[in-house]
């Protein structure tokens, strides 16, 4: 069983689905199948079967947050420190064509969001910056061509 890096905002956002699904959905979920249940032949009830199929969803989704949480491995950014690139580190980086800036934070996979600059550590652009230091360039094959960075900044934060 292999542990999962994660930082632990991204631990405490999966503890947080697993017990809103555990005492919210679960419960209410129960409900909505036995009020189904009391409208008779349930070969041609909608409701029932609509309920049956969230049902599935949330126990397949508990599982899965179950699986993830028992594997973590939490690790705190701002114990990190050093100049190389790792999990945990903002880095701040240039694309070397247009000049454009951006800084991402090195993450685990299950709580990446590229939009809020939480980039997975298993992503091809991450994997090319970790080992890498301040003023070193990378180049990246992205599915629209190859792109090359110079990394500007590393930091932990």
């Amino acid at each position: 069983m292999d542990k999962v890096p994660m930082t632990a905002g991204g631990f405490q956002r999966l503890q947080d689905e697993l017990k809103q699904l555990k005492s919210v959905e679960r419960p209410a979920i129960i409900r909505a199948i036995a009020e189904a249940r009391e409208h008779g032949d349930l070969s041609e009830n909608a409701e029932y079967h609509a309920a049956r199929e969230r049902q599935s969803f949330i126990e397949g989704r508990v599982g899965e947050l179950e699986d993830r949480i028992s594997r973590a491995e939490v690790i705190d950014p701002k114990t990190l420190s050093g100049t190389n690139v790792k999990f945990g580190a903002t880095v701040t980086l240039v694309d070397e064509d247009t000049d454009e800036k951006t800084s991402y934070t090195l993450v685990g996979e299950f709580e990446a969001d590229i939009s809020n600059g939480l980039l997975s550590i298993t992503s091809p652009l991450a994997r090319a910056l970790i080992g890498k230091t301040k003023g070193d360039s990378v180049e990246v094959v992205t599915p629209g061509g190859s792109k090359a960075y110079e990394i500007l900044k590393v930091a932990f934060k």
